[in-house]
């Protein structure tokens, strides 16, 4: 045996052969650590082993070429080769049966890793291999697992893993030849599938009649199996040889080994009480890293550590914090939901007040999510799936506006899902003080309070008064802060002179310096409240905003300031601004403002909603990377995406006609200072003397209070909850729905808010108003006096209503124009469709201009009159109108308005030119923008709408089109491109001209190579368009496996399973 033994060697390190096969990458893992040097040759290898291999699947066994050098230095089966050692050790392994027994007792000592403790043969794994060398705890576990085996004790040392495996199926099949079960056993049973497997191995201690029985029948038996053993070998070794290797990446595979092993503990440690949070506040030191790479944030402020280790933030309380602008709260919010991610394993929502926001965040999320792996999911506009797909085992971030946050949390409780909804972050707190939106949000937040105890709420924003209702209606801590990361100095401008505010002065004001810019006449008359002296002191080298009170005065003041700039600040950064001019006439097919033509030049621009979606992107980058210096622009910059200033200045102290709120100052001068940019930040209001007793007063009150307006918004407020709360069946009965307005904003703030009527008379009335409308119905009817005493159950157009979110004031107008379009609708264009999906609330808003609007029929086919004609509009009447006669029929006035701005849609979708149709009819192109926006968002939810009543089956596929082309208004090969967060219609074009057609194209994309192929592209916005592409194919091929998985599971209600289960009862 020791001679055997000792003429059987093993190489290990010595490999010919580039294409790795299973067998290669086990035997090649030895026990020792992994060194960096040999990660890189594995890489190598493992690039030259893909070169050769076209699939990852194992593919036909083909015809091997002799040349090629299969076993290394054993592709001999001469005398003295690999075949003849294993023929001598095969005669040791199969002598008489004492002395037999004696070797296998041996061998099978040694193949157990010297220990009878654990009758299986452990065969080196892929995966294994990459979890050594990982850090220090890791080697050392690795060290007691792996198996150690002394070459001078074992007679199989220095065999290959196959053969390894070949002579324990060769023990097996000698010893139960004796069992009948086992006489049809192929020898192919040591294909090299099994060899990432844990084979069982017999022990020591086998009873003495198996052994007996064998050696009954060996004689039999032994020549048969000596005959073919070289040729079955030959098979099994040539098996492996071919067999191919899933391809990996080592280094890959070492750090999600790494980051699962942290999340672990990670988890552990959020659910133990400990004070220690582990590498970085319960999360794996990778999210740390990434924060680095990604947004080069080293170090958290003290404020921020404060809040994070707070004992509410801990206990998993609910929580709102208060901070001034650009103090750093979004990072909390974003560590808590990767707490909740990654450790609690739960889905979070994160509600945002604007599309343009939620775009924002999700391009700064999704390389979080890539790395990390969760799923980032937009629900903006017209995109978001209800219910939200169920994913298996990753978990999705949702990012949502206000009213798809809404919708969301609607489906969760629907499907009985609500609980897995660990984490809501409210960013703007205070905006459920504002209109109908606040009272949507509120009614969200109600529902979640009510439905879901486990969970959490985090609110935060940056004007807050009146913290304490909110506080009641969250059962909610508090935290604030006044920390600014650059100090902001607020100054106030009155004739020449500049004062600071300071609340220590007298009046709240002293005085600070006179402005000495010289002025001619002319400019004097051009800028009297020295505009020009006031940016000049900062541009071009540091940047400024100018908020202005409209959006007209937005335009004038960009180009009085460039009249006034000398030719100088035409040389900053010039050919990068010629590239911006460049940039904005690709996304407006040629066409340039003529405004920011002249503009732009100077490194100036305005900012507002007139500006096409394409132009106010394009115009932002400029500005964030320091290419435009200088944005005039309307308030509701200060409430939109981050674009910080060193200098803020208020040109007038009113927004349109209104003199300005506490809480609109405070969002606009919040931009002043730029975190690790600027060392101070300066805001500057500029003001007649007749305003001044008022600004003082602004400067120096408090911020204003927030106040609830579920009530005051009815068929968006009140009703749209009851409706909801019956149709989900949170609240059925009139006590219910009282007890659970109780527990609302409102109901916290009601002895403020109700002067007339008590919450219970405007709970009764609401019910009724709803049950005339005929979207309730009452169960039963206890008498006059109880009238309300009974239960409600929602009606079909109820639940319609409800689903699609449709404004209650115009529900049942939406269900009788659809009816009646199916009576005659018109398929021969898009017209009839669009129409129906024309939002009423902005036809209601429309002012036509009626020459254009009698050129525009004139144009349209007999079958586009004949909608008209079908919808109530006919041309006598439009060319009455436009001649400015008499009419005395009369017509519904939002009917021909609809139309109209249906004509506007019909005409953008067949041009796909927002500038063209803007001319066409005299319209912004910021209005027509913001009116296909509208559009489609109401096309979904109409589509939503005929999904829950039968008769509109019709519309569902066709409305389902029609939203698709309303989102992304351009040509059909553009649309995957434009799925992407954050790829507009230019750049969709851009990279499709590249050669970029598809999601998969993008998210194989190399940054760098994208930097240099599309002009004007950053490498921050490169990485966030890939990593975007990779969360989107990511989440379409987990839906596809969801569905396969859905499809082949058992149904839970299939009959032989509930025959058992009641059996079992």
């Amino acid at each position: 045996m020791d001679e055997g033994g000792s003429r059987i060697r093993r190489r290990v390190s010595v490999r010919k052969r580039n294409r790795p096969s299973l067998d290669s990458v086990s035997t090649a893992c030895p026990a020792t650590e992994l060194k960096p040097s040999d990660e890189e040759k594995e890489d190598k290898e493992m690039e030259a082993g893909s070169r050769r291999r076209k699939t990852v699947d194992v593919q036909p066994v083909e015809i091997i070429d002799s040349e090629e050098d299969m076993f290394g230095d054993y592709d001999s089966f001469a005398e003295n080769s690999l075949l003849a050692q294993v023929d001598d050790l095969e005669q040791k392994y199969l002598q008489l049966p004492e002395h037999r027994n004696h070797a296998t007792d041996h061998a099978t000592e040694d193949l157990c890793s010297g220990s009878n403790k654990h009758n299986t043969l452990n065969v080196p794994t892929v995966g294994d291999c990459t979890e050594l060398n990982i850090d220090e705890h890791m080697k050392n576990q690795s060290r007691h697992e792996d198996v150690s085996i002394e070459p001078e004790a074992d007679i199989l040392y220095d065999v290959p893993s196959s053969q390894v495996l070949f002579f324990e199926n060769l023990y097996k099949s000698s010893s139960d030849l004796g069992d009948p079960s086992t006489e049809e056993k192929d020898w192919n049973s040591s294909s090299p599938k099994t060899v990432n497997e844990k084979l069982p191995v017999n022990s020591r201690e086998q009873p003495q009649q198996t052994v007996e029985s064998s050696s009954k029948i060996r004689p039999s038996s032994d020549a048969n199996m000596r005959k073919s053993l070289k040729d079955h070998l030959k098979s099994t070794m040539t098996g492996n040889a071919k067999a191919q290797t899933p391809i990996f990446s080592r280094t890959k595979q070492l750090k999600e080994t790494l980051l699962s092993e942290e999340i672990n503990v990670a988890k552990k440690t959020i659910e133990s009480s400990s004070d220690d949070l582990g590498p970085f506040y319960s999360l794996p030191s990778k999210v740390r890293d990434l924060y680095v790479q990604f947004k080069g944030i080293e170090k958290l402020y003290e404020w921020q550590h404060t809040c994070l280790t707070l004992k509410s933030v801990q206990e998993r309380k609910n929580l709102i914090y208060s901070l001034p602008t650009s103090g750093g709260k979004t990072l909390v919010a974003e560590i808590l939901m990767l707490q909740e991610l990654l450790c609690r394993r739960k889905d979070v929502l994160m509600i945002l007040p604007y599309v343009a926001i939620v775009q924002e965040k999700i391009s700064g999320l999704s390389s979080f999510g890539i790395e990390l792996g969760f799923f980032v999911e937009e629900y903006a506009g017209s995109k978001g799936k209800f219910p939200p797909i169920k994913r298996r085992e990753k978990k999705s971030l949702y990012i949502a506006t206000i009213e798809k946050g809404h919708s969301l949390v609607n489906s969760l409780i629907e499907t009985g899902r609500i609980s897995s909804l660990g984490l809501v972050v409210v960013d703007e707190l205070h905006m459920i003080g504002e209109g109908s939106r606040g009272a949507i949000l509120e009614m969200t937040l109600a529902k979640i309070l009510y439905t879901s105890k486990t969970t959490q709420i985090i609110g935060m924003s940056a004007t807050l008064n009146n913290v304490e209702d909110l506080q009641e209606f969250l059962q909610a801590e508090y935290y604030t802060s006044q920390f600014r990361p650059v100090e902001l100095k607020e100054y106030l401008k009155i004739n020449d002179t500049i004062y600071e505010v300071d609340s220590r002065a007298e009046n709240g004001m002293t005085f600070s310096r006179l402005l000495n810019y010289k002025y001619s006449d002319t400019l004097k008359k051009m800028d009297p409240d020295q505009l020009v002296a006031l940016v000049t002191e900062v541009i071009p080298n540091y940047s400024c905003l100018v908020f202005c009170p409209t959006k007209k005065n937005c335009e004038n003041v960009a180009e009085m300031i460039c009249k006034s700039l000398s030719k100088e600040y035409l040389k900053h950064k010039e050919k990068e601004k010629q590239e911006v001019i460049k940039n904005l006439k690709n996304v407006s097919g040629g066409n340039l403002c003529r405004v920011l033509k002249h503009t732009i030049p100077f490194g100036v621009a305005y900012h507002h909603s007139g500006l096409t979606s394409n132009e106010r992107k394009l115009l932002e980058e400029a500005y964030s990377t320091g290419v435009l210096c200088l944005f005039t622009c309307t308030s509701t910059l200060a409430a939109g995406v981050n674009l910080p200033a060193r200098r803020v200045i208020l040109r007038a102290p009113y927004v349109a006609k209104e003199f300005l709120k506490k809480n609109q100052y405070k969002q606009m001068i919040g931009r002043a200072g730029r975190a690790g940019i600027d060392s101070v930040g300066e805001s500057i209001l500029i003001l007649q003397e007749k305003d001044k007793q008022q600004v003082l007063e602004l400067i120096s009150r408090p911020l204003e209070n927030c106040y609830s307006h579920l009530v005051q918004e009815f068929t968006k407020g009140i009703q749209a909850l009851f409706l909801s709360l019956i149709g989900l069946k949170i609240a059925t009965n009139l006590d219910d729905i009282y007890r659970f307005m109780s527990g609302t904003f409102f109901g916290v703030q009601q002895k403020v808010l109700l002067k007339e009527k008590s919450l219970w008379e405007i709970t009764m009335e609401s019910l009724r108003y709803l049950t005339e409308k005929g979207l309730l119905q009452k169960d039963t009817i206890y008498g006059s006096e109880e009238e309300f005493q009974n239960n409600f159950h929602i009606t079909k157009l109820g639940r319609a209503s409800f689903k699609g979110t449709i404004d209650l004031a115009y529900c049942d107008i939406l269900y009788r124009d659809l009816k009646k379009g199916l009576e005659g609708l018109m398929l021969e264009s898009l017209l009839h469709l669009i129409y129906l999906t024309t939002p009423y609330d902005m036809a209601s808003q429309c002012d036509p201009d009626w020459m254009i609007y009698f050129r525009q029929f004139n144009q349209l086919s007999p079958a586009e009159q004949n909608v008209a004609a079908l919808v109530g509009v006919s041309e006598n009447f439009i060319g009455k109108k436009a001649s400015g006669q008499a009419i005395r029929k009369k017509v519904d006035k939002n009917i021909v308005n609809r139309l109209y701005l249906s004509f506007i849609l019909y005409t953008l979708l067949k041009e796909t030119n927002i500038w063209s149709v803007s001319e066409k009819f005299n319209m912004p192109r910021g209005y027509i923008q913001s009116l296909l926006s509208g559009a489609a968002a109401f096309s979904s939810c109409v589509l939503h709408f005929c999904e829950e009543l039968e008769e509109f089956w019709a519309y569902r596929a066709l409305l389902g089109e029609l939203t698709k082309k309303l989102t992304y208004c351009v040509k059909a090969e553009l649309v995957p491109l434009m799925e992407v967060t954050g790829v507009l219609e230019g750049r969709a074009r851009q990279l499709y001209n590249a050669g970029y057609k598809s999601l998969t194209h993008l998210a194989n994309a190399n940054p760098e190579v994208l930097i240099r192929t599309i002009d004007h592209l950053s490498r921050r916005q490169a990485k966030q368009i890939v990593s975007s592409a990779k969360m989107l194919l990511h989440e379409k091929a987990e839906a596809l496996q969801e569905e396969v998985e859905e499809l082949l599971r058992l149904p839970s209600d299939f009959p032989g399973i509930v025959a058992s289960s009641t059996e079992k009862a």
